[in-house]
């Protein structure tokens, strides 16, 4: 076999994930799994995002190492330079991609090198049909948890059983209709579009459109291990047979660049810069003294909201550490005097910073607890660390995780629909203190079941190397 004909033997894979900090996060983690393991890939994404990671990573220079073998390609996102890209807008981000992503999608299938699978987040859902019609095999990655998934599969029995809409006020009401989540699952953890109109709600039609094509795709990729979420995946394999809990992929990640001793084993893919000054704040202070705060990349909250929990935070004289993202107030309000303020204010007890490196952070010995939001990236990464959690969920599958991680993994506190200084003080002093050695019992068995999966003979060592084998079949199949 001569140069060319073992280059074009080579799998190519177009990966695409939704314009969101979490999706790029997680899509480029595995993109850089795959180039180790010898596959070509091409990532897609929008140009406004592109530009802020340039601006804000290495990742240029992080991925030239793999020089030959990936790719990033640009798209406009369709929207204005100055839209606010947040969750309140998440349905115009979900239309206007989608309009500007099925032509390119259409092209790219047709140009040189040939794509031999194509890897969409799974809202994406359009990607499903275009790689059928089109010849080109298809497996989402979906960045969401398994649980929340799993009950978007069986939204159409909530809804064929009257259970949505709901009828009266009761959010304490247990669901039925969920296989495996029976007496777990009340109203108010539902995803957010279950408590409103989900006829009409951006989220729910782009989540029954997902669970449509799910079926259709060769096979879908879930960022969890079976120890984790075992019972969710054995539910959603009855639609999807070709399931691979692949995950923690982060850890994954990290553990496969140890092997090959390459120094980039914590980069950053953030759309935000990171703040190095919190690390070293954190060098500062005692083993397990501080509770790490952070609302992710997309929530919203009031300012009444933020002194509520600046408040919570001081009246605990519990040390933390504070992500406060200079849009995090609701309506795209910037009021840099307002979080000068409180900066200024939680000097003895608390540091302020704009953003800061995560999975750094979660991984520091002074961090004895994670006050979040409940995104799955976050909760997995919290779930690693072994450091519990306080939960103040939203939108998503934030709601689903929250109630997990207190009921189901033991792990921490829920703090779904609440908000109050009273509330957070009290919950930040069980996490850290009268309930620290029941939660930090719980979270080390479950990090130790995370590094086990992706070890030699792990389970998500396993899927990740049948899902490669699979990939690597696609390409004999074009060929033949």
């Amino acid at each position: 076999m001569d140069h060319q004909q073992e280059e074009a033997g080579i799998p190519h894979v177009l990966t695409f994930p939704l314009p969101i900090q979490g999706p790029i996060n997680s899509m480029l983690q595995l993109a850089e799994l795959f180039c180790l393991a010898g596959l070509k890939v091409t990532f897609l994404n929008t140009i406004h995002n592109q530009e802020r990671l340039l601006r804000c990573t290495n990742v240029q220079s992080r991925f030239e190492q793999y020089h030959g073998f990936f790719w990033f390609v640009t798209i406009p996102d369709g929207l204005p330079e100055e839209h606010p890209r947040s969750i309140e807008q998440f349905g115009d981000i979900i239309t206007s991609v989608q309009t500007v992503a099925e032509p390119f999608l259409r092209e790219i299938l047709l140009s040189e090198p040939v794509v031999t699978c194509i890897i969409p987040d799974a809202l994406s859902y359009y990607a499903v049909d275009i790689g059928n019609e089109m010849g080109v095999p298809v497996i989402p990655f979906d960045t969401i948890s398994p649980s929340c998934l799993w009950v978007y599969l069986c939204l159409p029995k909530l809804i064929e059983a009257q259970e949505l809409p709901f009828k009266g006020d009761d959010l304490d009401a247990l669901v039925r209709h969920i296989p495996t989540m029976e007496g777990l699952l009340r109203r108010r953890d539902l995803p957010h579009f279950c408590l409103t109109d989900y006829k009409t709600d951006p989220s729910s039609l782009a989540a029954l459109k997902e669970i449509e094509r799910i079926p259709q795709a060769y096979g879908l990729m879930l960022n969890t291990f079976e120890d984790l979420d075992g019972h969710f995946l054995s539910c959603i394999r009855s639609y999807s047979a070709k399931t691979y809990a692949i995950g923690p992929v982060h850890l994954h990640l990290k553990t496969r660049l140890a092997e090959k001793q390459t120094p980039s084993l914590l980069s950053s893919n953030s759309l935000w810069e990171e703040d190095q000054s919190s690390i070293r704040w954190l060098d500062a202070q005692p083993v397990g003294s501080v509770i790490y705060v952070s609302f992710g990349s997309l929530i919203v909250a009031s300012r009444e909201e933020i002194l509520e929990f600046w408040h919570g935070l001081l009246n605990s004289e519990v040390k933390y550490l504070w992500v406060l993202r200079p849009n995090i107030l609701r309506e795209g309000e910037t009021d840099y005097k307002f979080m000068k303020e409180l900066a200024e204010g939680c000097q003895k007890n608390g540091y302020i910073v704009s953003w800061a490196p995560q999975k750094k952070i979660l991984a520091h010995p002074a961090i004895g607890g994670f006050l979040t939001h409940s995104g799955w990236n976050s909760t997995i990464e919290s779930i690693v660390e072994g450091k519990p959690m306080i939960c103040w969920p939203h939108n998503v599958d934030q709601r689903v995780n929250s109630r997990l991680v207190n009921k189901l993994w033991k792990i921490g506190l829920d703090m779904k629909g609440t908000c109050d200084r009273s509330t957070i003080e009290r919950m930040i002093k069980d996490l850290m203190g009268t309930k620290r050695d029941e939660f930090k019992k719980s979270t080390d068995n479950l990090s130790k079941l995370a590094k086990l999966s992706v070890g030699e003979g792990g389970s998500s060592t396993y899927d990740l190397e049948s899902l490669i084998k699979d990939i690597k079949g696609f390409t004999l199949l074009k060929r033949m």
